[in-house]
């Protein structure tokens, strides 16, 4: 069986240099592969050819018996790593918490261990008859929420 850290760091050296990075690596057990990468740009099948090339020359398919599927992390699918979240600052996010409450608003930061969205807020202001729209800010630990992704708008 193939292991999962040799695996990732052949395509994390293969990456380098490139504005590509790995989002995640699944090795099952019956070998099964699957490499998802994105890209502060674009993804071309070149480059997607070019980190299944990698693979196949630093593991030998046929010794290994594995199968392998390389390919660009889906805009619908939640973030997994920082880059994710840096790629995609001043752009909509929906955030599901760990409490169950869904968000959506602008990704205004990201760290290592937190994250801001600003949401338009329906908020009653003193001094005013009808509630206005505000907006608030809420910063979120990883491990306080369920996901965090895109809001697709056409």
């Amino acid at each position: 069986m193939i292991d999962k850290k040799e695996l990732t760091s052949v395509i994390e050296h293969t990456l380098e240099g490139s504005k590509m990075f790995l989002v995640d690596v699944s090795v099952s057990g019956d070998n099964v592969i699957d490499v998802q990468l994105d890209s502060l740009e674009s993804i071309t099948i070149d480059d997607c050819i070019a980190v299944n090339n990698a693979v196949h020359e630093a593991f030998d398919q046929d010794a290994e018996d594995y199968e392998l599927t390389v390919g660009s992390y889906s805009l619908t699918e939640p973030f997994k790593v920082l880059k994710q979240y840096e790629k995609n600052l001043g752009g909509e996010v929906e955030v599901l918490t760990a409490s169950g409450k869904k968000l959506k608003g602008t990704l205004t930061s990201a760290s290592e261990e937190q994250f801001t969205i600003v949401v338009p807020t329906k908020t009653k202001i003193e001094g005013k008859k009808r509630p206005e729209m505000v907006d608030v800010e809420h910063t979120f630990k990883y491990d306080e929420i369920k996901y965090t992704k895109n809001i697709i708008q056409f």
